[in-house]
């Protein structure tokens, strides 16, 4: 599926626009602290006010999943420099989640062609130990965990962020 192009059940992923921004601040905030428990806000998410300028710079982009014109679900990466990116924002609304819908699949795939696109070599994230579901998720799409210890310096720590992960990217040979 080409990002923005509808797939055969009208879910389409596609880059941030700004007229995604309060859908966006709504989905993320409803599962931290709703579901999750987690007494965060919109001002202590910088980056949610300032997507461009925080994510859309480098090898770093945002999408967000729509069905109709409902964000459903979001991911992004943001450049950390030496050809690596932080997977950072991932989130599907409770009614679009599940192996049979594969939201998550769809926006982690649209954000590993980006990187691949873009001579990204690395893929490091942060989760916290609550998200159980998300770390069944990414290890079974390649991701290894890692010690906090081995992430580079320019990594963007959250304080909930208790667990790391990491993917390498094969880089496509030129002949």
């Amino acid at each position: 599926m080409s990002a923005g192009t509808p797939d055969t059940d009208g879910i389409r992923v596609t880059p941030y626009e700004p007229s995604h921004r309060e859908a966006i601040a709504r989905l993320i905030l409803s599962i931290q602290r709703d579901e999750f428990g987690f007494d965060i806000t919109l001002e202590q998410q910088p980056d949610l006010s300032s997507i461009p300028a925080f994510y859309q710079r480098g090898a770093g982009n945002f999408w967000v999943a729509l069905a109709g014109d409902s964000v459903i679900g979001t991911i992004a990466l943001t450049d950390i420099g030496a050809n690596q990116v932080a997977l950072r924002k991932m989130f599907v609304a409770a009614s679009h989640r599940g192996a049979e819908l594969g939201i998550a699949a769809r926006l982690l795939d649209v954000a590993l062609r980006w990187a691949s696109q873009h001579a990204v070599k690395g893929v490091l994230l942060g989760t916290t130990e609550k998200f159980r579901a998300a770390h069944r998720f990414y290890e079974k799409h390649g991701f290894t965990q890692v010690a906090k210890t081995t992430l580079p310096s320019s990594f963007p720590l959250m304080a909930a962020d208790t667990r790391f992960y990491r993917l390498d990217l094969a880089q496509p040979t030129h002949d």
